[in-house]
């Protein structure tokens, strides 16, 4: 199985569930999209074009103070004390994994089932991906097949935030903390979404909630046009609470670091957030949170209206978490079945993802085979995402659950 995206859009047939070496499976058409990033510029047609004519006039456009001013805002909002931007969602797992010091000869843990950037930001660094089996209520790494792939050899553990609900961190800490491991959060789908703490976990919590980002080492976000927090290209950013790590990323974001002589003092990855990136961002941070709630939203309408569908199980909110649906995503008995559906009906959905990473074959060479994540392989037979993007009308979702109960 390889990694291919298979996309039906406006232009041709129907993309096929059942291609087995399709990494992601979307259906996108003109009835009711899947995606429609467009919508969110015509809500802020305005105050866009202005942020991105004050970049183009002030000649700033890598870095600066535009990227500064949205770092800052980002570790407000998810409650660190250092952002760093970087190029996109895949160089702030990367970057983050080598600031913690993760290379060769170690192992990193991570789920089974994600998208491959979570395996292959791993690899990038020389380390080997540890793969483990996922909840089968959340799809969210499961803490006790984290800890039993643990070895002599772990470094790491990389929990994924799968579609907008955050993986189960306080027994992961646990586990870190028994191990002497660090954890990088993979929170590409998932910036805005909260987990409630306990104040025996985190003192001083007083029982509140934290948010995706903020748990541990580093949290690590994606801004492609398709996320919640969507720019107009490609963009990442990690979050951290360490001073130390937060300087390393700002060291390795540059192609080439100097300090004060005409030495580099380190060869980095020319992974920078881009002026117009940050611009853009600025302003739809500001409706992150409605654009979140509108989701939820449409979630809940889905969920009730779902429920009694056979066939089709909703998807679960974890005790104490804020999903914010990156992705609605069901589980169906015949996929097939319901995607002919709504392909009929004109509704887009997507498959994330049809094949669990250890069935890849860029990622064979780690020896696993069939049914070793059995979970995993099972959400892979049976996961189908709904159209749940915040600008979704009322009308459109009515037709999706007409297509469908």
């Amino acid at each position: 199985m390889g990694g291919r995206t298979v996309t039906d859009g406006d232009e041709g047939g129907a993309a096929s569930v059942e291609s087995p070496d399709a990494q992601v499976v979307v259906n996108n058409p003109v009835g009711v999209p899947l995606i429609a990033p467009a919508r969110e510029y015509h809500e802020l047609r305005e105050a866009i074009d202005a942020a991105l004519a004050n970049v183009l006039e002030s000649g700033l456009f890598v870095l600066g103070e535009t990227v500064e001013r949205f770092e800052s805002a980002v570790a407000e909002y998810v409650g660190v004390r250092e952002a760093v931007g970087v190029a996109s969602g895949t160089d702030a797992l990367r970057l983050s994994l080598e600031a913690v010091g993760i290379g060769h000869g170690d192992e990193v843990v991570a789920p089974a089932f994600s998208f491959v950037a979570t395996a292959g930001s791993i690899m990038q660094t020389g380390a080997t991906p540890v793969l483990a089996d996922i909840d089968p209520a959340t799809l969210n790494l499961d803490p006790a097949a984290a800890e039993a792939a643990i070895t002599a050899s772990t470094a790491a553990i990389m929990p994924v935030h799968l579609f907008g609900q955050m993986a189960d961190m306080a027994p992961l800490d646990a586990v870190a903390a028994r191990h002497g491991l660090a954890i990088v959060e993979d929170a590409a789908q998932a910036l805005g979404a909260s987990q409630t703490l306990s104040a025996s976990r985190t003192p001083g919590s007083e029982g509140g909630a934290r948010r995706a980002g903020a748990s541990g080492a580093t949290g690590c976000f994606s801004f492609y046009p398709t996320k919640n927090l969507a720019g107009i290209g490609d963009g990442g950013l990690v979050t951290t609470n360490d001073a130390r790590i937060a300087a390393r990323i700002r060291t390795l974001r540059e192609p080439g670091r100097w300090t004060g002589s005409p030495e580099h003092t380190e060869i980095g990855f020319n992974s920078r957030l881009d002026a117009v990136q940050a611009a853009v961002l600025m302003v739809k941070l500001g409706k992150l949170d409605e654009w979140n709630d509108r989701r939820r939203g449409h979630a809940t309408a889905y969920s009730a209206a779902l429920s009694s569908a056979e066939g089709i199980t909703p998807p679960t909110e974890g005790t104490g978490n804020r999903h914010i649906y990156h992705q609605y995503t069901v589980r169906c008995a015949d996929r097939d079945e319901v995607a002919a559906r709504l392909r009929d009906a004109g509704i887009g959905y997507g498959v994330y993802y049809p094949a669990p990473l250890h069935r890849l074959d860029a990622l064979a060479h780690l020896g696993y085979g069939a049914g070793a994540f059995p979970e995993a392989e099972r959400a892979a037979r049976e996961v189908l995402s709904l159209p749940v993007f915040a600008h979704l009308s009322e009308p459109e979702r009515d037709r999706v659950v007409a297509a469908l109960a």
